[in-house]
């Protein structure tokens, strides 16, 4: 089990919630434990559902796709069902949930949206390419989406996007949002450099990025051919970069390396200030009223371990899961890991609802 450590904070607390929950009989809901080997059985990129918008407060569409259990063998939700929304990363798409998505079909009803300018959604001008524009977005996604209570699941910008939404809307946790996971990500600190690079043409990193990202903007469409003509470099370096070991598998790599592939680098370039800038460790006490699970590889080199176990500091009450060898898409690479601590997560928020 190549798991370095699963530390929780308020253990006691935790089981006591689900205790009073099960004596009461008072979850409508059964433990909800994900097919963990389902997406293994399912092409990368074909897992999705009808189309629809929800339209963010400046007017721009975002692409979401609902998995009703119903559509799939489960039970009809009700409007007192969990809803789980997950929130992909930088130059990433909802595809990126493969795995997650796969697991919980037909067992809890799940959202996915692809983040501003990225997938399917429409493309944001560069003032709104801000984490905190982000943080709004989900707002709007889930009170068009949620009819009841949810759990937010966020990768990388996307765990960003979650932490945005508590500073902005602490009014949310605890009463519509009862649980969240943060996912390879961080609420400051970060160097861009990194979680600029694989996106970038080999040969530019450290303190030239800053510079480089702009030049290179002006001339974003000879950047895209050349990142399309470097196929063979970039896919070593979405190796590097993005998983902990060699021994993914191939079609893994070209996974992730054809999502970031599609994103056009004048995308990269928008949010880059947001990255430089973010600062929000000071803003997380409103996850610390919900259950709230952080995960890791300890072999991260975007968002380092170190960024999760500062979260987990800061949040009292909160779980720190760290997967050994595992890079920033542990969510694929140890995938199955990862929908264990989510299927715990569910349980203690649907404990905490249930009160």
């Amino acid at each position: 089990m190549s798991i370095k450590g699963r530390i929780f904070g308020t253990v006691v607390g935790a089981a006591g919630l689900a205790a009073a929950a099960g004596a009461a009989g008072i979850v409508r809901q059964s433990r909800i434990i994900g097919r963990r080997d389902a997406g293994e059985r399912v092409a990368f990129g074909e897992l999705h559902s009808a189309r629809r918008v929800v339209v963010a407060d400046d007017a721009l569409d975002l692409h979401v796709e609902i998995d009703e259990p119903a559509d799939f063998g489960g039970q009809p939700s009700t409007d007192d069902d969990l809803t789980v929304v997950f929130v992909h990363g930088y130059s990433l798409n909802l595809d990126s949930w493969h795995f997650q998505r796969a697991a919980y079909r037909g067992q809890v009803r799940t959202v996915f949206y692809d983040q501003r300018s990225h997938g399917r959604s429409a493309r944001s001008d560069e003032d709104h390419c801000t984490i905190d524009q982000l943080g709004q977005d989900l707002r709007r996604v889930i009170e068009d989406t949620v009819p009841g209570r949810c759990v937010v699941v966020g990768h990388s910008m996307g765990g960003m996007t979650v932490i945005s939404l508590a500073e902005l809307h602490p009014e949310l946790f605890g009463d519509k949002v009862v649980g969240a996971v943060l996912m390879s990500t961080t609420a400051g600190g970060l160097d861009p450099g990194r979680i600029l690079f694989p996106m970038l043409p080999l040969g530019l990193g450290g303190r030239f990025v800053g510079r480089a990202v702009r030049t290179l903007d002006r001339g974003h469409r000879v950047v895209d051919v050349a990142r399309a003509w470097g196929h063979a470099v970039a896919d070593v370096v979405t190796d590097r970069y993005a998983f902990g070991t060699d021994e993914v598998p191939v079609s893994h790599v070209e996974f992730v390396y054809s999502m970031l592939n599609a994103t056009p680098f004048a995308v990269v370039a928008d949010f880059y200030p947001a990255f430089a800038s973010l600062d929000k460790f000071a803003h997380l006490e409103a996850l610390g009223r919900v259950p709230t699970a952080i995960i890791c590889g300890t072999e991260d080199k975007i968002t380092s371990v170190g960024h999760s176990r500062k979260l987990h500091s800061r949040i009292p009450g909160s779980s720190l899961l760290e997967c050994e060898g595992a890079g920033h898409m542990v969510l694929l690479e140890h995938h199955k890991q990862v929908t264990a601590e989510i299927d715990d997560l569910l349980s203690l928020a649907q404990a905490r609802a249930a009160q």
